[in-house]
Protein backbone atom coordinates (compact mmCIF):
# COMPACT_ATOMS: atom_id res chain seq x y z
CA UNK A 1 0.00 0.00 0.00
CA UNK A 2 1.24 3.76 -0.70
CA UNK A 3 2.00 5.91 2.17
CA UNK A 4 -0.70 7.77 3.61
CA UNK A 5 1.27 10.56 2.15
CA UNK A 6 1.15 9.46 -1.52
CA UNK A 7 -2.51 8.72 -1.69
CA UNK A 8 -2.52 11.04 -4.46
CA UNK A 9 -0.21 9.75 -6.31
CA UNK A 10 -2.72 6.15 -7.12
CA UNK A 11 -5.17 6.03 -10.35
CA UNK A 12 -8.76 6.74 -8.95
CA UNK A 13 -9.53 2.90 -9.51
CA UNK A 14 -5.91 2.09 -7.65
CA UNK A 15 -7.57 3.99 -4.34
CA UNK A 16 -10.78 2.16 -5.05
CA UNK A 17 -9.02 -1.13 -4.85
CA UNK A 18 -7.78 -0.35 -1.69
CA UNK A 19 -11.07 0.47 -0.37
CA UNK A 20 -12.62 -2.53 -1.48
CA UNK A 21 -9.96 -4.60 0.39
CA UNK A 22 -9.80 -3.27 3.53
CA UNK A 23 -6.49 -1.22 3.21
CA UNK A 24 -8.11 2.29 3.14
CA UNK A 25 -11.29 3.32 4.45
CA UNK A 26 -13.12 6.05 2.75
CA UNK A 27 -12.76 8.58 5.66
CA UNK A 28 -8.89 8.19 5.25
CA UNK A 29 -9.12 8.63 1.48
CA UNK A 30 -11.09 11.72 2.33
CA UNK A 31 -9.29 13.77 4.72
CA UNK A 32 -6.02 12.56 2.59
CA UNK A 33 -7.54 15.00 0.32
CA UNK A 34 -9.12 17.70 2.26
CA UNK A 35 -5.77 18.27 3.66
CA UNK A 36 -4.28 18.33 0.28
CA UNK A 37 -6.56 21.03 -0.22
CA UNK A 38 -5.15 23.02 2.08
CA UNK A 39 -1.24 22.73 1.32
CA UNK A 40 -1.93 23.84 -2.41
CA UNK A 41 -2.10 27.51 -2.96
CA UNK A 42 -5.33 29.38 -1.88
CA UNK A 43 -6.10 30.90 -4.90
CA UNK A 44 -5.93 27.54 -7.21
CA UNK A 45 -7.93 25.73 -4.95
CA UNK A 46 -10.45 28.32 -5.03
CA UNK A 47 -9.82 28.91 -8.61
CA UNK A 48 -10.94 24.70 -9.18
CA UNK A 49 -13.82 24.77 -6.83
CA UNK A 50 -16.75 27.15 -6.61
CA UNK A 51 -18.10 25.25 -3.37
CA UNK A 52 -16.10 23.00 -0.54
CA UNK A 53 -17.74 21.86 2.40
CA UNK A 54 -15.36 19.60 4.36
CA UNK A 55 -18.15 18.64 6.83
CA UNK A 56 -20.47 17.46 4.40
CA UNK A 57 -17.46 15.83 2.84
CA UNK A 58 -16.65 13.72 6.24
CA UNK A 59 -20.35 13.25 6.76
CA UNK A 60 -20.78 11.49 3.17
CA UNK A 61 -17.21 9.47 3.55
CA UNK A 62 -18.38 7.99 6.88
CA UNK A 63 -21.80 6.97 5.49
CA UNK A 64 -20.41 4.81 2.76
CA UNK A 65 -17.76 3.23 4.87
CA UNK A 66 -20.28 2.23 7.44
CA UNK A 67 -22.22 0.53 3.90
CA UNK A 68 -18.95 -0.62 2.88
CA UNK A 69 -18.89 -2.61 -0.61
CA UNK A 70 -21.98 -4.73 -1.60
CA UNK A 71 -22.18 -6.77 -3.94
CA UNK A 72 -20.56 -7.92 -7.11
CA UNK A 73 -21.94 -4.49 -9.25
CA UNK A 74 -20.49 -2.06 -6.77
CA UNK A 75 -18.78 0.56 -8.55
CA UNK A 76 -14.92 0.14 -8.10
CA UNK A 77 -14.77 4.09 -7.68
CA UNK A 78 -17.16 3.65 -4.15
CA UNK A 79 -15.48 5.20 -1.22
CA UNK A 80 -13.23 7.75 -3.65
CA UNK A 81 -13.67 11.36 -3.69
CA UNK A 82 -15.34 13.50 -6.78
CA UNK A 83 -16.46 16.49 -7.74
CA UNK A 84 -19.63 18.21 -9.31
CA UNK A 85 -19.46 20.75 -11.71
CA UNK A 86 -21.28 24.04 -10.41
CA UNK A 87 -23.48 23.66 -13.64
CA UNK A 88 -25.10 20.51 -12.14
CA UNK A 89 -28.04 21.07 -9.38
CA UNK A 90 -27.40 18.77 -5.67
CA UNK A 91 -29.96 19.28 -3.19
CA UNK A 92 -29.04 21.39 -0.22
CA UNK A 93 -25.44 22.25 -1.78
CA UNK A 94 -25.20 26.04 -3.41
CA UNK A 95 -25.04 25.65 -7.18
CA UNK A 96 -24.56 29.21 -8.64
CA UNK A 97 -24.04 27.94 -12.16
CA UNK A 98 -20.78 30.36 -12.39
CA UNK A 99 -22.90 33.16 -12.12
CA UNK A 100 -23.76 35.91 -9.27
CA UNK A 101 -27.00 36.06 -10.57
CA UNK A 102 -27.29 32.68 -8.96
CA UNK A 103 -25.57 33.01 -5.46
CA UNK A 104 -27.79 32.59 -3.01
CA UNK A 105 -28.90 29.67 -5.04
CA UNK A 106 -29.48 26.17 -3.25
CA UNK A 107 -31.87 23.58 -5.05
CA UNK A 108 -34.20 21.15 -3.45
CA UNK A 109 -33.38 18.53 -5.81
CA UNK A 110 -30.75 16.99 -7.34
CA UNK A 111 -30.18 15.71 -11.20
CA UNK A 112 -29.20 12.41 -12.71
CA UNK A 113 -25.46 13.74 -12.36
CA UNK A 114 -25.54 14.14 -8.89
CA UNK A 115 -27.86 11.02 -7.83
CA UNK A 116 -25.73 8.39 -10.14
CA UNK A 117 -22.41 9.83 -8.46
CA UNK A 118 -24.23 9.49 -4.92
CA UNK A 119 -25.44 6.14 -5.96
CA UNK A 120 -22.57 4.93 -6.74
CA UNK A 121 -20.68 5.06 -3.59
CA UNK A 122 -17.96 8.49 -4.11
CA UNK A 123 -17.47 11.45 -2.16
CA UNK A 124 -18.35 14.36 -3.50
CA UNK A 125 -15.69 17.04 -2.00
CA UNK A 126 -17.73 20.25 -3.31
CA UNK A 127 -18.38 21.66 -6.64
CA UNK A 128 -15.86 22.79 -9.67
CA UNK A 129 -15.82 26.01 -11.26
CA UNK A 130 -17.55 26.87 -13.96
CA UNK A 131 -17.79 30.09 -16.23
CA UNK A 132 -21.14 31.54 -16.20
CA UNK A 133 -23.70 29.00 -17.56
CA UNK A 134 -21.22 27.27 -18.99
CA UNK A 135 -20.43 29.19 -21.72
CA UNK A 136 -16.95 30.37 -22.41
CA UNK A 137 -14.28 27.88 -23.49
CA UNK A 138 -12.10 29.48 -20.51
CA UNK A 139 -13.17 29.68 -16.96
CA UNK A 140 -12.36 33.00 -15.12
CA UNK A 141 -16.54 33.45 -12.83
CA UNK A 142 -17.10 36.91 -11.26
CA UNK A 143 -15.91 37.30 -8.15
CA UNK A 144 -13.59 34.64 -7.98
CA UNK A 145 -9.67 33.66 -8.85
CA UNK A 146 -9.64 31.97 -12.40
CA UNK A 147 -9.52 28.10 -12.63
CA UNK A 148 -5.57 27.94 -14.25
CA UNK A 149 -3.56 24.84 -15.33
CA UNK A 150 -1.18 23.55 -12.62
CA UNK A 151 1.33 23.58 -15.91
CA UNK A 152 1.65 27.04 -15.50
CA UNK A 153 -0.73 28.47 -13.29
CA UNK A 154 -0.45 32.16 -15.78
CA UNK A 155 -2.06 29.82 -17.98
CA UNK A 156 -5.88 28.99 -18.25
CA UNK A 157 -7.36 25.37 -16.95
CA UNK A 158 -9.92 25.62 -20.49
CA UNK A 159 -13.36 25.48 -19.85
CA UNK A 160 -16.00 25.57 -19.10
CA UNK A 161 -15.23 22.46 -16.85
CA UNK A 162 -12.06 23.94 -15.99
CA UNK A 163 -12.10 24.12 -12.70
CA UNK A 164 -12.84 19.78 -12.38
CA UNK A 165 -9.73 20.00 -14.74
CA UNK A 166 -7.59 21.85 -12.30
CA UNK A 167 -8.75 19.82 -9.35
CA UNK A 168 -7.82 16.77 -11.08
CA UNK A 169 -4.58 18.03 -12.69
CA UNK A 170 -2.95 18.65 -9.37
CA UNK A 171 -4.30 15.87 -7.29
CA UNK A 172 -7.40 17.45 -5.64
CA UNK A 173 -9.66 14.98 -6.36
CA UNK A 174 -8.56 11.48 -8.51
CA UNK A 175 -11.65 12.21 -10.92
CA UNK A 176 -14.25 14.48 -11.84
CA UNK A 177 -17.51 15.01 -13.38
CA UNK A 178 -17.49 17.53 -16.67
CA UNK A 179 -19.99 18.62 -19.16
CA UNK A 180 -19.44 19.38 -22.87
CA UNK A 181 -21.73 21.42 -25.49
CA UNK A 182 -19.23 22.63 -27.79
CA UNK A 183 -16.04 20.95 -25.92
CA UNK A 184 -16.18 21.69 -22.46
CA UNK A 185 -14.56 18.54 -21.26
CA UNK A 186 -11.97 17.93 -23.87
CA UNK A 187 -10.60 21.86 -24.11
CA UNK A 188 -9.63 21.71 -19.90
CA UNK A 189 -8.32 18.09 -20.41
CA UNK A 190 -5.90 19.29 -23.25
CA UNK A 191 -4.87 22.42 -21.71
CA UNK A 192 -4.35 20.63 -18.25
CA UNK A 193 -2.77 17.32 -19.70
CA UNK A 194 -5.75 14.85 -18.87
CA UNK A 195 -7.96 12.37 -20.28
CA UNK A 196 -11.55 13.92 -21.38
CA UNK A 197 -14.29 11.90 -22.49
CA UNK A 198 -17.67 13.49 -23.68
CA UNK A 199 -19.68 10.32 -24.50
CA UNK A 200 -22.25 10.02 -27.47
CA UNK A 201 -25.55 11.72 -27.36
CA UNK A 202 -28.00 10.01 -25.00
CA UNK A 203 -25.72 7.79 -23.17
CA UNK A 204 -25.91 9.81 -20.25
CA UNK A 205 -29.35 11.54 -19.10
CA UNK A 206 -30.52 14.95 -18.81
CA UNK A 207 -33.00 14.44 -15.74
CA UNK A 208 -34.63 16.62 -14.46
CA UNK A 209 -34.43 19.85 -16.25
CA UNK A 210 -33.44 18.24 -20.38
CA UNK A 211 -32.08 22.33 -20.73
CA UNK A 212 -30.65 21.56 -24.39
CA UNK A 213 -33.60 20.81 -27.24
CA UNK A 214 -30.38 20.89 -29.70
CA UNK A 215 -28.68 17.96 -27.79
CA UNK A 216 -25.35 19.55 -28.42
CA UNK A 217 -24.43 19.13 -24.59
CA UNK A 218 -23.70 16.15 -22.33
CA UNK A 219 -21.99 15.20 -19.36
CA UNK A 220 -18.70 13.33 -18.87
CA UNK A 221 -15.29 12.04 -17.33
CA UNK A 222 -12.00 13.63 -16.55
CA UNK A 223 -9.13 11.75 -15.41
CA UNK A 224 -5.59 11.21 -15.38
CA UNK A 225 -5.94 7.81 -17.29
CA UNK A 226 -8.23 6.42 -19.62
CA UNK A 227 -9.14 3.23 -17.25
CA UNK A 228 -10.25 6.23 -14.72
CA UNK A 229 -12.48 7.70 -17.28
CA UNK A 230 -14.08 4.90 -18.62
CA UNK A 231 -14.71 3.79 -14.86
CA UNK A 232 -16.57 7.26 -14.23
CA UNK A 233 -18.75 6.52 -17.32
CA UNK A 234 -19.85 3.23 -16.06
CA UNK A 235 -21.02 5.88 -12.90
CA UNK A 236 -22.55 8.53 -14.98
CA UNK A 237 -24.36 6.41 -18.09
CA UNK A 238 -27.93 5.14 -18.37
CA UNK A 239 -31.51 6.37 -19.70
CA UNK A 240 -34.34 7.28 -16.96
CA UNK A 241 -37.94 7.05 -17.64
CA UNK A 242 -38.15 10.62 -19.31
CA UNK A 243 -35.51 10.56 -21.41
CA UNK A 244 -36.19 11.90 -24.47
CA UNK A 245 -33.10 9.75 -26.34
CA UNK A 246 -31.32 7.31 -25.06
CA UNK A 247 -27.88 5.75 -26.60
CA UNK A 248 -28.04 1.90 -26.16
CA UNK A 249 -26.70 -0.42 -23.49
CA UNK A 250 -23.32 -1.71 -24.34
CA UNK A 251 -22.74 -5.55 -24.28
CA UNK A 252 -20.24 -5.04 -21.07
CA UNK A 253 -19.23 -2.31 -19.07
CA UNK A 254 -16.70 0.89 -20.74
CA UNK A 255 -14.16 -0.42 -17.91
CA UNK A 256 -13.84 -3.17 -19.37
CA UNK A 257 -13.69 -2.01 -22.81
CA UNK A 258 -10.17 -0.28 -22.07
CA UNK A 259 -8.82 -4.29 -21.24
CA UNK A 260 -9.38 -5.34 -24.75
CA UNK A 261 -7.39 -4.91 -27.81
CA UNK A 262 -9.35 -2.88 -30.23
CA UNK A 263 -8.77 -4.73 -33.05
CA UNK A 264 -7.37 -3.32 -36.44
CA UNK A 265 -9.10 0.11 -36.88
CA UNK A 266 -9.58 2.57 -40.27
CA UNK A 267 -8.69 5.68 -38.85
CA UNK A 268 -9.23 8.95 -40.88
CA UNK A 269 -7.87 12.14 -39.90
CA UNK A 270 -7.73 15.49 -40.98
CA UNK A 271 -5.93 19.20 -39.60
CA UNK A 272 -8.50 21.70 -41.29
CA UNK A 273 -10.33 24.03 -38.86
CA UNK A 274 -13.59 22.93 -38.33
CA UNK A 275 -15.46 26.24 -37.21
CA UNK A 276 -12.13 29.14 -37.84
CA UNK A 277 -9.70 30.10 -39.87
CA UNK A 278 -6.91 29.51 -38.30
CA UNK A 279 -2.92 27.97 -38.57
CA UNK A 280 -2.23 25.72 -36.36
CA UNK A 281 0.50 26.01 -33.66
CA UNK A 282 3.58 24.20 -34.97
CA UNK A 283 3.83 22.26 -31.98
CA UNK A 284 0.11 21.30 -32.31
CA UNK A 285 0.55 20.43 -35.94
CA UNK A 286 3.40 17.57 -34.83
CA UNK A 287 2.08 16.56 -31.85
CA UNK A 288 -1.19 15.55 -34.28
CA UNK A 289 1.37 14.01 -36.96
CA UNK A 290 3.07 12.11 -34.32
CA UNK A 291 -0.03 10.64 -33.28
CA UNK A 292 -1.06 9.55 -36.83
CA UNK A 293 1.89 7.89 -36.90
CA UNK A 294 1.38 6.38 -33.51
CA UNK A 295 -1.28 4.89 -35.17
CA UNK A 296 -0.19 3.61 -38.21
CA UNK A 297 3.21 1.97 -36.47
CA UNK A 298 -0.05 0.08 -33.91
CA UNK A 299 -1.32 -2.00 -36.71
CA UNK A 300 -3.79 0.50 -37.91
CA UNK A 301 -4.89 1.80 -41.41
CA UNK A 302 -4.58 5.49 -41.09
CA UNK A 303 -6.17 7.96 -44.06
CA UNK A 304 -6.29 11.45 -44.72
CA UNK A 305 -10.05 12.66 -44.85
CA UNK A 306 -11.38 16.28 -46.09
CA UNK A 307 -13.12 18.18 -42.75
CA UNK A 308 -16.56 16.71 -42.90
CA UNK A 309 -18.70 20.17 -41.99
CA UNK A 310 -19.55 22.70 -44.33
CA UNK A 311 -18.06 26.24 -43.13
CA UNK A 312 -21.85 27.34 -43.53
CA UNK A 313 -23.10 24.86 -40.21
CA UNK A 314 -20.79 27.55 -38.37
CA UNK A 315 -23.34 29.96 -38.29
CA UNK A 316 -26.42 27.39 -37.68
CA UNK A 317 -24.69 26.51 -35.32
CA UNK A 318 -23.64 29.91 -33.38
CA UNK A 319 -27.42 30.48 -33.68
CA UNK A 320 -28.59 27.72 -31.72
CA UNK A 321 -25.44 28.29 -29.09
CA UNK A 322 -26.95 31.60 -28.53
CA UNK A 323 -30.33 30.78 -28.67
CA UNK A 324 -29.13 28.02 -25.51
CA UNK A 325 -27.90 30.76 -23.52
CA UNK A 326 -31.25 33.04 -23.90
CA UNK A 327 -32.72 30.24 -22.26
CA UNK A 328 -30.78 30.69 -19.52
CA UNK A 329 -31.19 34.22 -19.10
CA UNK A 330 -34.45 35.04 -20.83
CA UNK A 331 -36.00 34.86 -17.70
CA UNK A 332 -34.24 37.18 -15.66
CA UNK A 333 -35.06 40.64 -14.13
CA UNK A 334 -33.25 44.25 -15.48
CA UNK A 335 -31.15 43.99 -12.18
CA UNK A 336 -30.33 40.79 -12.77
CA UNK A 337 -29.23 40.99 -15.93
CA UNK A 338 -27.14 43.60 -15.48
CA UNK A 339 -24.86 40.99 -13.32
CA UNK A 340 -24.51 39.26 -16.37
CA UNK A 341 -21.29 39.23 -17.75
CA UNK A 342 -20.92 41.20 -21.10
CA UNK A 343 -20.12 38.02 -23.25
CA UNK A 344 -23.73 36.51 -21.62
CA UNK A 345 -25.35 39.32 -21.90
CA UNK A 346 -24.46 39.67 -25.75
CA UNK A 347 -25.24 36.04 -26.60
CA UNK A 348 -28.37 36.30 -24.80
CA UNK A 349 -29.58 38.89 -26.54
CA UNK A 350 -28.73 37.33 -29.67
CA UNK A 351 -30.20 34.07 -29.05
CA UNK A 352 -33.85 36.30 -27.71
CA UNK A 353 -33.25 38.33 -31.35
CA UNK A 354 -33.92 34.58 -33.12
CA UNK A 355 -37.61 33.93 -33.64
CA UNK A 356 -39.26 30.41 -33.27
CA UNK A 357 -39.58 29.19 -36.76
CA UNK A 358 -35.97 30.72 -37.17
CA UNK A 359 -34.47 28.01 -34.05
CA UNK A 360 -36.91 24.97 -35.72
CA UNK A 361 -35.13 25.62 -39.11
CA UNK A 362 -31.85 26.41 -37.50
CA UNK A 363 -32.13 22.78 -35.27
CA UNK A 364 -32.86 21.31 -38.41
CA UNK A 365 -30.42 22.32 -40.75
CA UNK A 366 -27.83 21.18 -38.11
CA UNK A 367 -29.18 18.29 -37.57
CA UNK A 368 -28.77 17.92 -41.51
CA UNK A 369 -25.18 19.08 -41.29
CA UNK A 370 -24.50 16.80 -38.63
CA UNK A 371 -26.24 13.66 -40.74
CA UNK A 372 -23.92 14.68 -44.06
CA UNK A 373 -20.63 14.43 -41.68
CA UNK A 374 -21.63 10.99 -40.30
CA UNK A 375 -22.09 9.81 -43.67
CA UNK A 376 -18.96 11.37 -44.69
CA UNK A 377 -16.83 9.30 -41.67
CA UNK A 378 -19.28 5.88 -42.10
CA UNK A 379 -16.44 3.99 -43.57
CA UNK A 380 -14.01 4.76 -40.51
CA UNK A 381 -13.99 3.34 -36.85
CA UNK A 382 -12.30 6.32 -35.45
CA UNK A 383 -11.76 10.05 -36.14
CA UNK A 384 -8.06 11.78 -35.38
CA UNK A 385 -7.82 15.80 -35.68
CA UNK A 386 -6.15 18.03 -32.61
CA UNK A 387 -7.94 19.26 -29.46
CA UNK A 388 -7.14 22.92 -29.48
CA UNK A 389 -5.22 25.14 -32.50
CA UNK A 390 -2.60 26.40 -29.76
CA UNK A 391 -0.96 25.99 -26.37
CA UNK A 392 -2.97 26.45 -23.08
CA UNK A 393 -2.87 30.53 -23.24
CA UNK A 394 -2.54 33.13 -20.35
CA UNK A 395 -5.78 34.36 -18.51
CA UNK A 396 -7.71 36.59 -19.99
CA UNK A 397 -6.32 36.06 -23.19
CA UNK A 398 -9.45 35.27 -24.61
CA UNK A 399 -11.84 37.13 -22.48
CA UNK A 400 -12.60 40.77 -23.98
CA UNK A 401 -15.67 42.14 -22.05
CA UNK A 402 -15.29 45.61 -23.79
CA UNK A 403 -16.06 43.58 -27.14
CA UNK A 404 -18.18 40.17 -26.70
CA UNK A 405 -18.13 39.96 -30.72
CA UNK A 406 -14.30 39.91 -30.36
CA UNK A 407 -14.24 37.52 -27.65
CA UNK A 408 -16.54 35.07 -29.61
CA UNK A 409 -14.10 34.63 -32.22
CA UNK A 410 -11.08 34.30 -30.20
CA UNK A 411 -12.48 31.21 -28.51
CA UNK A 412 -13.58 29.85 -32.09
CA UNK A 413 -9.86 30.38 -33.54
CA UNK A 414 -8.39 29.02 -29.88
CA UNK A 415 -11.10 25.86 -30.33
CA UNK A 416 -11.62 25.09 -33.78
CA UNK A 417 -12.29 21.38 -33.87
CA UNK A 418 -14.44 20.23 -30.33
CA UNK A 419 -17.63 21.16 -31.48
CA UNK A 420 -18.08 19.26 -34.64
CA UNK A 421 -18.27 15.94 -32.55
CA UNK A 422 -21.63 17.56 -30.35
CA UNK A 423 -22.84 18.29 -33.35
CA UNK A 424 -22.97 14.97 -34.66
CA UNK A 425 -23.34 13.39 -31.49
CA UNK A 426 -20.28 10.92 -31.73
CA UNK A 427 -18.16 9.98 -28.55
CA UNK A 428 -14.96 12.30 -28.76
CA UNK A 429 -11.91 12.18 -25.90
CA UNK A 430 -8.98 13.76 -25.68
CA UNK A 431 -5.84 12.01 -25.00
CA UNK A 432 -2.46 14.35 -23.20
CA UNK A 433 0.01 12.34 -25.42
CA UNK A 434 2.25 15.19 -26.23
CA UNK A 435 3.83 18.30 -24.33
CA UNK A 436 5.71 21.07 -26.01
CA UNK A 437 9.27 22.08 -25.80
CA UNK A 438 8.69 24.07 -22.29
CA UNK A 439 6.54 21.16 -20.48
CA UNK A 440 3.03 22.56 -21.62
CA UNK A 441 0.56 19.76 -22.45
CA UNK A 442 -0.77 19.24 -26.12
CA UNK A 443 -4.16 16.82 -26.28
CA UNK A 444 -5.24 14.81 -29.36
CA UNK A 445 -8.38 14.13 -29.88
CA UNK A 446 -10.25 10.73 -30.97
CA UNK A 447 -13.63 10.42 -32.36
CA UNK A 448 -15.71 6.81 -32.75
CA UNK A 449 -19.02 6.27 -34.39
CA UNK A 450 -21.97 6.92 -32.10
CA UNK A 451 -22.10 4.70 -29.30
CA UNK A 452 -18.92 2.85 -29.81
CA UNK A 453 -17.56 4.54 -27.20
CA UNK A 454 -16.19 0.71 -26.18
CA UNK A 455 -14.09 1.08 -29.55
CA UNK A 456 -12.59 4.56 -28.61
CA UNK A 457 -11.74 3.84 -25.25
CA UNK A 458 -9.99 0.29 -26.42
CA UNK A 459 -7.91 2.30 -28.59
CA UNK A 460 -7.35 5.02 -26.50
CA UNK A 461 -6.30 2.38 -23.40
CA UNK A 462 -4.04 1.12 -26.69
CA UNK A 463 -2.09 4.44 -27.04
CA UNK A 464 -1.84 5.06 -23.48
CA UNK A 465 -0.25 1.98 -23.07
CA UNK A 466 2.35 2.93 -26.43
CA UNK A 467 2.75 6.15 -24.98
CA UNK A 468 2.17 6.66 -21.10
CA UNK A 469 1.65 9.76 -19.53
CA UNK A 470 0.06 8.70 -16.16
CA UNK A 471 3.41 9.71 -14.43
CA UNK A 472 3.97 13.08 -15.43
CA UNK A 473 3.62 15.99 -13.08
CA UNK A 474 2.68 19.02 -13.09
CA UNK A 475 5.03 22.01 -11.50
CA UNK A 476 2.43 22.42 -9.09
CA UNK A 477 2.12 18.76 -7.91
Amino acid sequence: MADLADLHELTALEQGDLIRRGELSPVELTEHYLARAEQLPADFVDGAFAHRDPEAARRRAFEVAAVGPVGDGVSPLAGVPTAIKDLNLTAGVPTRFGSPVFADHVPSVSDAITLAIEASGLVSLGKTSTPEFGSPCYTEPEGRPPAVTPWDTTRMAGGSSGGAAAGVAAGLVPVAHGSDGGGSIRIPAACCGLVGLKPTRGRISGFPLYGDPVGLSTSGSIARTVADAAALLDVLAGRRAGDPSWAPEPSSTFLEATRREPGRLRIACFEEPVIAEVDLHPEVRRAYDDTARLLGSLGHAVEGVPMPLPREAVGVFETCWAVLTALSTTNLDVDQREQLRPLTRWLGERGEAVSGPEFGLAIGQLRRHAAEALVALAPYDVVLTPTLATLPLPVGALRDDADPLADFEAQKRFTPFTSLWNVTGMPAISLPLHQSADGLPIGVMLAARPAQEATLLALSAQVEQALPWKDRRPPLW
